[in-house]
This record gives structure tokens, sequence and C-alpha cells, in this order.
């Protein structure tokens, strides 16, 4: 008789909320074990802690740090027999609109340093991880998927920094789709790329009724997803079995935002779409 296969593992960087816990949650409710970065926030840790148990790895650390996600690796990797999965979630948007020409360097080099060298180092150490462990002995390839922004294809006025570390992991996912194979030759690279979600993250701008009216105007779907929009996408591009022939793609859950308006501004309430963006889907128990 056979032994059955391990269930996958999952690291997610930026778990502790918005797309990251809503991704957590998919995948944990898909039998995945977990490792959860959560950020720089020790309370993040906890919540993560006590809403996950048994099942997760969790840890604290600066995104760009390499040498402490590697050790967080090697503890899963020591406590569930390898990775299978990875979501580079972690990133920043500066709410405050600033033109390039007025935008400070900091800002520029914490934003580009965090959403995409952060991105590129924790790709980085998954693959390192791959390439220790090798392929599933299922034959299941591992998958890597980048949590992108419509930003990065249709760009962000005032917000130059977010949309070019956005833009730029479209060139990644491209890239090593090429590469991952290498390392496992069933081994899948693609991105979600959300537009306007209602996460803590985006709080300020959506506080905002004239930038809501802007953005929904140009969706054909009236309302802004909810981070359970986005972590479906996820959760169905790292199954290792139903998206096991899906590689190299981009998949868009942004309400069908297109670059043009579909709507008058005047013909949104932004009130029912903040209602709408709250409305939260039942969740796995703790």
């Amino acid at each position: 008789m056979t032994n059955p296969a391990p269930p996958a593992v999952a690291w997610i960087t930026g778990a502790s909320g918005g797309i990251g816990l809503a991704t957590a949650e998919r995948l944990a409710d898909a039998g995945m074990r977990l490792v959860l970065h959560a950020g720089r926030r020790p309370d993040g840790a906890d919540t993560l802690a006590r809403r996950f148990g048994p099942l997760a790895e969790i840890y604290v650390a600066e995104i760009t740090d390499a040498d402490a996600h590697r050790a967080a690796l090697d503890r899963a990797v020591a406590r569930f027999g390898r990775i299978d999965v990875c979501v580079p979630n972690a990133g920043i948007w500066p709410h405050e609109d600033r033109p390039l020409v007025d935008m400070p360097t900091e800002r520029i080099r914490r934003v580009l340093s965090t959403n995409l060298e952060g991105a590129l180092v924790t790709a980085r150490t998954f693959l390192e991880c791959l390439r220790r462990c090798g392929p599933r002995c299922d034959g299941r390839g591992a998958s890597l998927c980048f949590v992108g922004s419509t930003a990065g294809r249709f760009g962000e006025p005032y917000h130059v920094a977010y949309a070019a570390s956005k833009g730029a992991l479209r060139a990644i996912v491209g890239s090593l789709a090429r590469e991952i194979v290498d390392l496992d030759p069933r081994g899948r690279v693609n991105m979600v790329e959300p537009g306007w979600t209602a996460t803590p993250m985006a709080a300020a701008g959506l506080g905002d009724d004239d930038a809501v009216r802007r953005a929904v105007a140009t969706m054909p779907l009236a309302r802004v997803a909810r981070p359970e929009d986005v972590a479906h996408a996820i959760a169905f591009l790292c199954d290792l079995d139903r998206a096991a022939h899906v590689t190299g793609e981009i998949l868009t859950v942004a309400g069908g935002m297109q670059g043009r308006l579909v709507r008058a501004p005047s013909d949104v309430d932004p009130a029912a779409i903040r209602g709408e963006a709250t409305k939260t889907p039942t969740s796995r128990s703790s």
C-alpha cells in the first residue's frame, strides 16, 4: 500500500491582513500547511498564531531580509518537510498623491524596495528552497504566484513608483516561468492582478468619494473587490492539480476594469460600493 502524498505547504508574505490573510484562509481551507510572514508586526504574528495554530509556522521580518526568510523556511521544512507554494504578497501603497516631480527620493526607494525588491527576494528564497528539496515525489509541480496591481498595467498618476513596482512584476512572471522548470519540470509561475480592493492598505484612498467614483467608473462590475475575491483567484493558481497546466499567466481581478470610462462618475454611489466591499463571505472557523 502506497503512502499518501503529504499536504502541500504554502509560504505567504504580508499575511497578517487584507489579501494575504484572506489567501491564508483559502489555502488552509484547501488543506495546505502554511508559512506566514507577518511583516514587522509582532501583534500580527500573535493574531495569525491564534487563527491558524498548528497549521502554520509564523514569523516576523523585514520583507527584504533574505536571511530571516531563509531561517523561517528552514524551520518550516524541518516541521512540514518542504515548501510547495509561494505567494509574494507583501507591499505598500503610500496614500498621499504626489506627482513624480515632487516625489521624495525616500518614498521612491521605500516603495521599490518593499514591492519589487521584496518580491524578488521572496521568489529567490523560494527557488533556493525548491532546489534543495527537489520536486514533489507525487509529480505535482511547485507554484509561485505574485500579487500585482492594475496600476502596473494602466499606470497610476501621482503613484508612479507604485505603478512601476507592480509593472515590473509582469516581466518577472514571464522570466521566472522559464527558469522554474530548471528546478522542477512541472513548476509554474503566475500572477493575480487586483484592482481597487477593500484592504487596510487601500482604506485611505477608498475613503475619498471622488477617488471611488473615478475608479469604479472604469468597471463594468460597479464595486470594489473584497480580499476574498482576490484570494480565491490566488488559491486557484496555487492549486497543484486544478491549475497544473497554467503558467506565465496574469489573472486580473478588478471588476472588468478598462482603460476608459464605462459610466459617468456622477452615476457612482460610493456609500453603496463601500457597503458591498465590506460584505464578507463566511470564512473558515478558527
